[in-house]
C-alpha cells in the first residue's frame, strides 16, 4: 500500500460527466488510507499531460487516473519506463484496459486497488506514443473518431451507434502489414494491434492477447463487405469472430504496417498515419492491479 503523496489525474468529461461525480469518493477514499493528494489535473489535455510528466520527473510515487481510456493513454506517455505506478479508477465511456484487466468499476474499490501493489505490464510502443490496450486501423479507427464526436448516448453503446453511422463508409484498403519480418499483403477492412483484448466498449478484438508476454496480437479483417461486416460484430463481444474466413490472426515482438491515407488510433486517440511501427515492450509499465 502506497504512503506518501498520491497524484491525482481527474478527466471532468470521461463517461459524460460520472468521472466528476467520482472524484469525492476516490478522494476520501485516498485520505482514509492515510495518504496525500495532490491534484495535478490541467485545464486541458494537454496541460494535464505537462503536469503529469513534470510529477514523474519530481520523483512522483503513484500517479491515479479518474477517468476512461483516453486519460490512461495521456497518463501513460509520462509514466511508461518510470518507477512511477499507475492506478486506475474507470470512470470513463469504454473503459477497455481496466475491463480487460479485471479492475472494478466501482470507484471506491477500484481506488483501494490503485493504491496497493504494483505489477510490472506490457505497453504497446507505437512509434513515439505508447498505448495501453489497443491500436486500431481502417473501420475501427473511423468509428472511434465519429464515436468521439457524438454527444451522446452515454456508455459503450455509443460505439455500437457510431459502427452503424459509418457502415455505409465501409471500404478495404491495401494494407502491407510485416510481421517480425515476414510481410503479409491484404485488402483490409480493419486492423487491431493488441496489448490487451478489449477495444471499443469491451469488443474482445484480439482475445487471447497478454499483457505480460511481450508481444503484440493482431487481427485483420479483410475482403469484407457492410452486411457480413455487421454480422461479423456480434461475434466480437466474446471472441467468437477468430473463426470467420475472412479474419486473419499473428502474434509478433515488432509489427509494421504501411497503407495509403490509414490513420491510427490508440486508446481510442489519434496517433497519427501509416506507415508505423508497433512493438511490445515487455514490463514498460508499473500498474496497480491484482497480481494473476
Amino acid at each position: 500500500m502506497t504512503s506518501g503523496a498520491v497524484h491525482l489525474l481527474v478527466s471532468p468529461d470521461a463517461g459524460r460527466g460520472r468521472a466528476a461525480d467520482a472524484v469525492a469518493a476516490v478522494r476520501a477514499t485516498i485520505s482514509a488510507q492515510g495518504c496525500d493528494v495532490t491534484e495535478i489535473t490541467g485545464a486541458t489535455a494537454a496541460e494535464s499531460g505537462q503536469a503529469a510528466a513534470r510529477a514523474v520527473d519530481e520523483g512522483a510515487e503513484r500517479i491515479v487516473t479518474v477517468g476512461g481510456d483516453g486519460l490512461v493513454h495521456l497518463a501513460l506517455q509520462a509514466v511508461t519506463e518510470t518507477a512511477t505506478i499507475l492506478g486506475v479508477v474507470p470512470v470513463g465511456t469504454g473503459n477497455d484496459f481496466a475491463g480487460a484487466l479485471g479492475l472494478s468499476s466501482d470507484p471506491i474499490e477500484a481506488t483501494r486497488v490503485a493504491l496497493g501493489p504494483a505489477v510490472p505490464t506490457d505497453a504497446l510502443q507505437v512509434d513515439d506514443r505508447w498505448v495501453a490496450s489497443v491500436a486500431t486501423a481502417g473501420f475501427s479507427g473511423d468509428v472511434n473518431e465519429r464515436a468521439n464526436a457524438m454527444p451522446f448516448p452515454r456508455g459503450p453503446s455509443r460505439y455500437t451507434i457510431a459502427t452503424l453511422l459509418e457502415l455505409p463508409r465501409l471500404e478495404n484498403r491495401p494494407v502491407t502489414l510485416t510481421v517480425d519480418g515476414v510481410t503479409h499483403e491484404y485488402q483490409a477492412a480493419m486492423l487491431a494491434f493488441a496489448n490487451t483484448r478489449d477495444f471499443g466498449g469491451g469488443m474482445q478484438i484480439c482475445p487471447a492477447a497478454d499483457p505480460v508476454d511481450g508481444l503484440v496480437d493482431v487481427t485483420v479483417v479483410a475482403e469484407i463487405g457492410r452486411l457480413e461486416l455487421l454480422r461479423f460484430f456480434r461475434l466480437v463481444f466474446d471472441g467468437r469472430h477468430l473463426t470467420h474466413p475472412k479474419v486473419h490472426t499473428h502474434q509478433g515482438a515488432e509489427i509494421t504496417v504501411d497503407g495509403d491515407q490509414l490513420a491510427l488510433w490508440g486508446d481510442g486517440e489519434p496517433l497519427g498515419s501509416a506507415p508505423a511501427r508497433c512493438r511490445a515492450v515487455a514490463g514498460a509499465l508499473q500498474l496497480a492491479r491484482p497480481a494473476r
